[in-house]
């Protein structure tokens, strides 16, 4: 599944950044990025209720003050109360940050999944790379929200690492990455279950324990 040939993307190599990322030994499996209008959707969804309350909040003190004489006080009183609520208005900063440098963040964004690892870059101005072996991931999870289903995307969401914690369970000790808002994402969460098994398996059952001829999984990792 090469995501670079597809309409959809309508990528050239020379537009992909990710790809010059894999060696030699590596075969791709999939690569892809998030829908636009979803990724920036939810980029201004995220912290919304929350910033516009506190925003209301704050506008509602800000004006009681300003309609009384000398609500700010002057001088050293009057500074204040502007870096107060300079401070005070993070959140609101934060969503308006998010807003304002969601396109910019889309075009940084790109996934890929090879028969070795997990790749995500992402980033604003400058961008990193995030490497995900399969060795390390202890959980994946299927989301897909309600603005998700109205625009046909979901997310996958990767647990890096997990612990027992008693009658079967398990908890989350890792970080989590995601790969976010793409459309194909049940084909993409099936075969990276199915990646993540064989894979594990393998490395739980070394070649030297196996027979001469194993019908299951392949070293040589096809996907």
């Amino acid at each position: 599944m090469d995501k670079y040939s597809s309409g959809y993307y309508n990528y050239t190599d020379g537009e992909s950044k990710i790809r010059g990322m894999l060696t030699d030994d590596e075969n791709l499996l999939w690569t892809g990025k998030p829908k636009k209008s979803a990724f920036i959707l939810n980029k201004c969804i995220v912290m919304a209720p929350i910033a516009l309350i506190w925003l209301l909040f704050d506008g509602v003190f800000i004006g009681t003050m300003l309609s009384v004489p000398g609500g700010f006080g002057t001088g050293n009183m009057g500074l204040f109360f502007i870096i107060f609520f300079a401070f005070h208005l993070m959140p609101v900063w934060i969503w308006l940050y998010n807003m304002l440098t969601a396109a910019a963040r889309w075009k940084n964004t790109e996934y890929a999944i090879t028969d070795k690892r997990i790749l995500i870059r992402s980033g604003f101005v400058g961008y990193e790379y995030q490497n995900i072996y399969y060795k390390e991931i202890g959980d994946i999870h299927l989301h897909v929200g309600v603005i998700d289903r109205i625009l046909g995307v979901g997310d996958i969401m990767i647990c890096n690492s997990t612990m027992p914690y008693g009658n079967g369970r398990t908890i989350n000790t890792g970080s989590n990455n995601s790969i976010l808002d793409i459309p194909d994402y049940q084909e993409v969460f099936n075969m990276l279950q199915k990646a993540v098994r064989d894979i594990q398996s393998d490395i739980e059952y070394p070649n030297a324990y196996r027979p001469e001829y194993n019908s299951g999984y392949k070293t040589n990792y096809k996907g």
